[in-house]
Formats: structure tokens, C-alpha cells, sequence
């Protein structure tokens, strides 16, 4: 049993991914479910097989400690932890072969506070993964691309697990895909974007910031994936079995198709 971690920033497309994981294991015969963690959300693009709005009701947190909106967000996140084992004995009883944990849609209340750590380090599973996901309309901007990769590494130091960056929206930024994708491999690349950034002073900060991933190792290339379309899916189901089961799985399953 592997358990998925979905995090990333609001809008990024969190929830999508999600839908679009489970019919992709479903259709290639490997059982997952699905945990939503996001106790405020109203509308989800899947049905949770594990839900957390039926262990946390934000609007009786908002009348119970007389909170507005954000400060029940916020407290009901925190109670996610006080959750914890009867979240995970709904998850195992459906012994699914992977958990696909969606989790809230503010990156902050998760990543950023000690319940989400917690959450991620004491859940059981055989293995587990962060997928963090990259809004592409957003990363087009080359110093909107150095925020998210030390967010991205941000994320990865507070969850300490391994992680697998993904760039969602392809088909929106297909013109310029090809050079988002170029700056992670190359320092020079994204140098020269930067230099045609008008103010100099973010762009100036934003160099001396990449230097320092490209020194540390701690830049890596994202996985483009369409939500709508599903295009990039087989990059990411790779690269999950190979984390997770070395590639065997990939490997049965692409045996299979000949």
C-alpha cells in the first residue's frame, strides 16, 4: 500500500490530479482510493472514498469558537491530526494497492504547520510520495518559476519525504513549455530569461536564488501533465513506480500492452 500526497498552492490543481490518478490506476488495473483532507472544500471533481468533512464540520467550528472563514480554515486543519487513526482505519479497511491523499487547498495550512508533518510522517503505508503541483500559467514568468522551485524545495524539507515536482496546464502554456522545461536543466537557460525581466532588482534576487539550487542539486525537472487531457500521465505513472516499486509495475504493465 503506497500513499500520494498531492500538495501545492490554491488553484494548481490538486483535485484534478487526483481524479485523473484514480481512473488512470482504475484503468490499468491497480486499485487506489482516494482521501480528501481539505475540510472547507464544497465541490470536488471525484467522490473521496475517505472524507475528512465527515470527521470535521468547519461551519460548527466557525459557531462553536466564534471564528470567522479563515480562522476556522485554520483550526480545522489542525484538528485533521486529532483524525488521524480513524482517517487511516477507513483507508486500510479498503486495502487499496495506493492512497491518493488530495490535501487542503491553501499550501500553508498543510505544509506549514506542524498537523501536516505530523500527518504525512505517521501515516502507515508501505511507502510514500509528495506530488507537488506547479500551476504552468503561473511558472511562465521565469521569476514566478524561481518562487515555485523554493516553494517546491520548501515543501520537501517540511514533509521530508521523497518528491516528484508536476507541471499542470500544459495544454494552456504549450508555446512556451518547451522553454519552462529547459530551465531546470539549464543554469544559462534561465539566466537569460531573467536578464529580460524589467525589474532588475527581482530578477537580480532571483539569479542569485537559482544559483543556489543549481549548486545544491536541488532543482529538478517537473512533469508536464494536461488535467484535461491526461497528457503526460504515463511520464508521471513512471516515475511513481519507480519510486515506489523500482518499475516493476511499469514494467508488467507496458508487457501487458504487447
Amino acid at each position: 500500500m503506497y500513499a500520494i500526497f498531492i500538495t501545492g498552492t490554491a488553484g494548481s490543481g490538486k483535485s484534478l490530479l487526483t481524479s485523473n490518478l484514480l481512473e488512470w490506476y482504475n484503468s490499468n488495473d491497480i486499485t487506489p482510493i482516494s482521501i480528501n483532507l481539505d475540510p472547507g472544500v464544497s465541490i470536488l471533481p471525484y467522490e473521496p472514498d475517505v472524507d475528512v468533512r465527515d470527521f470535521i464540520d468547519i461551519y460548527s467550528i466557525m459557531e462553536n469558537y466564534n471564528l470567522g472563514p479563515n480562522g476556522s480554515l485554520i483550526l480545522a486543519n489542525d484538528l485533521i491530526s486529532t483524525k488521524l487513526n480513524e482517517i487511516q482505519q477507513q483507508a486500510e479497511e479498503l486495502n487499496p494497492d495506493y492512497i491518493i491523499v488530495d490535501t487542503p487547498g491553501q499550501i500553508e495550512l498543510f505544509a506549514f504547520r506542524s498537523s501536516g508533518p505530523y500527518i504525512v510522517s505517521n501515516f502507515f503505508s508501505d511507502n510514500k510520495l509528495n506530488l507537488f503541483t506547479i500551476d504552468g500559467t503561473l511558472a511562465q514568468s521565469p521569476i514566478n518559476y524561481v518562487s515555485l522551485m523554493f516553494l517546491s524545495q520548501s515543501v520537501k524539507l517540511r514533509l521530508n519525504i521523497p518528491q516528484i515536482n508536476v507541471l499542470t496546464k500544459r495544454d494552456k502554456i504549450i508555446d512556451n513549455l518547451k522553454e519552462i522545461l529547459e530551465w531546470p536543466i539549464s543554469n544559462s537557460s534561465l539566466q537569460n530569461s531573467l536578464n529580460k525581466e524589467k525589474n532588475f532588482e527581482e530578477s537580480l534576487l532571483s539569479k542569485d536564488l537559482i544559483k543556489t539550487l543549481f549548486k545544491s542539486g536541488h532543482i529538478a525537472n517537473p512533469i508536464a501533465i494536461s488535467n484535461t487531457t491526461m497528457n503526460g500521465m504515463i511520464n508521471l505513472s513512471a516515475a511513481l513506480s519507480r519510486v515506489f516499486t523500482y518499475g516493476e509495475e511499469e514494467g508488467k504493465k507496458n508487457s501487458n500492452q504487447l
